[in-house]
This record gives structure tokens, C-alpha cells and sequence, in this order.
């Protein structure tokens, strides 16, 4: 189908990339070359992609979308505060994420001086099996979602990562039981994170928020009744 292959083209962008020519993206899709070339050209033409030489890059149009996306969500605007508030009182690193598909999304992030420089980046997706806010989600989510996340595989990302289902369901109920999800390593070498998810009158996860921090300064007793406390107080002005 035109729709499959055109986003499939839009998609095989990674961070990083900052210009992708017509065979690197066939090479990448398996869009033939000719395609490519006329499918191109109809993103170009709608400014979803710009034309640089022989080469294309992703256009200022999607930047416009997804950010009436973001708006639209209510989320970012309404977080915000509370996320510059944790960070001014922990100095750490906070993450504002949604759950799509079997990964995070992350829609906000408030970087801490006192933070270790993070991979994540504003738009951009980490498994959520190895995240805080992921699991803050998952753990509060129908099974039907957990399942897809565990169907998809749960590879390892850090040195940490919880990759056998049965632990990652164990993990979840300790996780909805005290109403926080933390992880130690599982996301990247000497991180930790404590994340609580923000949920719906009807206790449903709408996104969850995370702090991050250096493994060996910040102890997650300490920082977790501030993390509870930014989470419940966000639910309900969201609700």
C-alpha cells in the first residue's frame, strides 16, 4: 500500500541522520529505488521531507505535526511545572513519557544539573521493559499490553535489564503494589531511576513521570516520596 511505503520512508530516519539518499532509504525499506524517488518526491512536495542535493532530510512539517500532537495531549503544557519543580528539588534529571506500542516516547524531559548525561531525548523511544516509566505504565496497563511488550522480546539494553517474562511480571506487581517503579542499570551503566505513573479517575495510565540520576549519589528511598508526590498531585489536575 502508497500509505505503508510513505511511512515507511518517513520512518527510517534515525537520530543522527541528518540527510538520507534514495538508495540508503530503499537499502532501509526495501522500497524499490524507483519508488523511492517518485514517493520522495511527494513528501518533498508536501514539505514532509526536503530535498538537499541528491540527498533528503526530514522536513520542518513533521516538527509543526508533532507538536500539535504533543498540544493536543494537554500533557506537556500542564507537566511542566511539576516537572521543573522536582527537578529544582532533586537536581536531577525528569522525564515526562507515554507508552506506544511496546516502547516510551518521551514528551518532556527537565535535565538536572547533577544528572548523568542521558541517551534519552525529547520525541525519541526506549524499550519500556527497561525503563522507570515504562514500567510505572505497564504495571497499571491491561494484560493484553504487557503481553505485546513481552511477545515482542525483552532485550537487553543495560547491564541490568530484566529480560526473563516471569521476573518482568513479578517486577510489575511490586511495582503496582507501591505505586512506583524504579530501575537501577537497567537502561544504561551507572543510572537509576524512580518513576510513578500518572493515572486516569479510573486508575488508568495516561503517562508516567521519572527521575534519573547517578546509581551511587542518589537513593531511591529518598527521592521516592517526591517523585509519589509529583505524580498523584499531576493525576488530579490532569483528571
Amino acid at each position: 500500500m502508497t500509505a505503508t511505503r510513505l511511512t515507511a520512508l518517513l520512518t527510517a530516519f534515525r537520530p543522527g541522520d541528518e540527510a538520507l539518499g534514495a538508495s540508503e532509504l530503499a537499502r532501509r525499506t526495501g522500497v524499490p529505488k524507483s519508488s523511492v524517488h517518485r514517493l520522495a518526491g511527494h513528501l518533498a512536495a508536501q514539505r514532509l521531507l526536503e530535498r538537499d542535493g541528491g540527498t533528503f532530510r526530514l522536513g520542518l512539517k513533521l516538527f509543526e505535526i508533532g507538536q500539535l500532537a504533543t498540544r493536543q495531549r494537554g500533557l506537556v503544557d500542564a507537566a511542566r511545572p511539576y516537572l521543573a519543580d522536582l527537578r529544582e528539588a532533586t537536581r536531577n534529571t525528569v522525564h515526562l513519557a507515554v507508552l506506544e506500542g511496546t516502547e516510551v516516547v518521551y514528551l518532556d524531559i527537565v535535565r538536572g544539573p547533577d544528572a548523568p548525561a542521558l541517551p534519552s531525548r525529547i520525541g525519541g523511544r526506549f524499550p519500556a521493559h527497561a525503563t522507570a516509566v515504562g514500567k510505572a505504565i505497564l504495571a497499571f496497563s491491561p494484560e493484553p499490553v504487557l503481553d505485546k511488550v513481552i511477545a515482542a522480546g525483552l532485550r537487553r539494553v543495560g547491564p541490568r535489564t530484566i529480560t526473563a517474562p516471569g521476573l518482568l511480571r513479578r517486577h510489575l506487581a511490586k511495582v503496582r503494589a507501591d505505586g512506583l517503579a524504579q530501575e537501577r542499570e537497567e537502561s544504561g551503566v551507572g543510572v537509576i531511576c524512580v518513576a510513578g505513573p500518572l493515572l486516569d479517575r479510573f486508575g488508568t495510565p495516561r503517562a508516567a513521570i521519572s527521575l534519573s540520576g547517578w546509581s551511587n549519589r542518589v537513593r531511591a528511598e529518598r527521592v521516592a516520596p517526591a517523585v509519589r508526590t509529583t505524580a498523584l498531585t499531576l493525576s488530579r489536575a490532569l483528571s
